[in-house]
């Protein structure tokens, strides 16, 4: 965290541009947070964080916390009937340069992969490890070629054989090359 977001973080009055385009909404919750101790900024470029009743404006530069679904990108994203304690946690943690998901507000943030998609399954370096490994290369062979150590190259193979769910190079090369395969019958 930098040394300015503690600064916020820990400072006792956080000043927040509060964005509502319900006015009763917005006065609700221009009370609550003056009540927890945080000022509410009239000009934008004072507010150290911002709060969004749903849509997060695209204008908005500084982090902000999004209640309901409408903010994706935001730093903060909180169910639309968060309470008091919520957004004050939220906040705080934002301002300190944290991201934050409710569960509540993430249910439908994550889509499973298909199982056929390796590439999104691997990291680079453990494409690469893959890729070496179906040449039929050794540990230490691969070490040489990729110019790492040995004990990243078992490191980078054990966690392959994990995300493809196989026990030994065997299984790992027939299923890299079974989603080459579809993927090449998807062209």
């Amino acid at each position: 965290m930098s040394s300015a977001a503690h600064k916020i973080a820990s400072s006792t009055q956080i000043r927040v541009a509060l964005h509502a385009s319900n006015p009763w909404r917005r006065r609700a919750l221009s009370k609550m947070l003056t009540a927890a101790g945080y000022l509410i900024t009239e000009t934008e470029d004072a507010a150290h964080v911002a709060l969004a009743d749903g849509e997060c404006p695209s204008s908005e530069l500084r982090p902000t916390v999004v209640l309901g679904l409408g903010g994706r990108e935001a730093q903060g994203l909180l169910p639309a009937n968060a309470d008091l304690g919520q957004i004050d946690a939220a906040l705080r943690a934002v301002a300190a340069g944290l991201i934050v998901r409710s569960p509540v507000a993430n249910e439908e943030g994550f889509e499973q992969l298909p199982e056929n998609e390796v590439q999104a399954l691997l990291t680079p370096r453990e494409l690469e490890v893959l890729n070496v490994l179906i040449e039929g290369l050794t540990n230490k062979a691969i070490a040489r070629r990729l110019n790492i150590s040995l004990h990243t190259v078992k490191f980078h193979v054990e966690s392959v054989f994990r995300k493809l769910d196989v026990r030994t190079r065997t299984e790992a090369v027939a299923k890299a090359l079974d989603s080459r395969h579809l993927e090449t019958i998807k062209l």
